[in-house]
């Protein structure tokens, strides 16, 4: 599975009873595989995951899967903090045809390393499907250490690794021990640039909801030699993804796709909807923005 240098960590529109908005969903695939998105990834944080019911992400999956119609690979977040339960998820995922899935470290009950190595390994032995390891330390407040991504990348589908723990040396020191057998995309959008420029493959985006061809120009100007030009992309992207993550997420991003003419809806508590006044601190960066590029 190739998923390309952007993979777009999809938000999930509601309706205003809350119920997921399928119009808007497929309005949102078209938009996202217009600008620059190569891959998606559904039912992850940024989808609101941890308030959606299994069956509204089976239901999901099985959406998203007939609408892209094999055009860009689609990613599946499917892990928790138990491992069966995280296993049935990812057969049940299998079978709806998603292409491969993203595995969050558990979090809450706080494995230790040997305990993580158990449960991704687990979870790989029983599915056939690439998997997505996901290092986020600062929601399941145990970070993958690089002895256990090292091991886990020896796991034949274990093909890639999000990593959003935030620390290049971790990151440069991956893809020193890993030595191409692991693909690296970064979880943090501010870090496209430099990572891409440690031999990193890419970045699993929030950001790319609404300037994805201006990311995917960033990376191409990087690819192609012209350092200065992907350098001021990524200088004007910079205040734009700061304020995309000044409040939880996806609170910013699904008010900013409103920018773009998507209407994601509402968020589900206990997330809430930014103010007035917040909303108008993101209209003077968008503008900003709009106007600078």
């Amino acid at each position: 599975m190739n998923i390309g240098p952007i993979a777009t960590a999809m938000v999930t529109p509601f309706q205003t009873d809350g119920s997921i908005n399928y119009t808007a969903t497929e309005l949102l695939i078209e938009h996202l595989l217009s600008t620059g998105t190569d891959s998606l990834v559904i039912c992850g944080t940024t989808g609101e995951s941890p308030t959606l019911s299994t069956e509204e992400k089976l239901n999901l999956m099985k959406f998203v899967v007939d609408k892209v119609n094999n055009r860009v690979p689609v990613i599946a977040g499917t892990g928790s903090n138990s491992t069966q339960a995280s296993i049935d998820l990812s057969l049940k995922a299998e079978a709806l045809g998603v292409d491969g899935l993203m595995i969050v470290t558990p979090y809450y009950n706080k494995p230790n390393q040997r305990g993580m190595i158990a449960h991704y390994e687990a979870i790989a032995n029983a599915t056939t499907l690439p998997i997505v390891v996901y290092n986020i330390p600062s929601r399941s407040v145990i970070n993958m250490e690089l002895d256990t991504v090292i091991t886990l990348s020896k796991i034949p589908s274990i093909k890639f690794i999000k990593e959003a723990s935030g620390n290049l040396d971790q990151m440069t020191r991956i893809l020193a021990k890993t030595k191409g057998d692991l693909a690296v995309y970064s979880g943090d959008d501010s870090l496209t640039l430099p990572l891409l420029a440690i031999g990193g493959s890419g970045i699993v985006s929030v950001a790319s909801h609404i300037v994805g061809n201006d990311m995917k120009r960033m990376m191409e100007a990087f690819q192609n030699g012209d350092h200065t030009e992907a350098a001021r992309i990524h200088q004007s992207l910079l205040p734009l993804i700061q304020v995309l993550f000044k409040h939880p997420n996806p609170t910013v991003v699904k008010y900013a796709l409103s920018k773009v003419g998507i209407q994601a809806g509402n968020l589900r508590l206990p997330l809430v909807e930014m103010s007035e006044i917040e909303k108008q601190e993101f209209d003077v960066i968008w503008d900003q923005y709009l106007n600078t590029n």
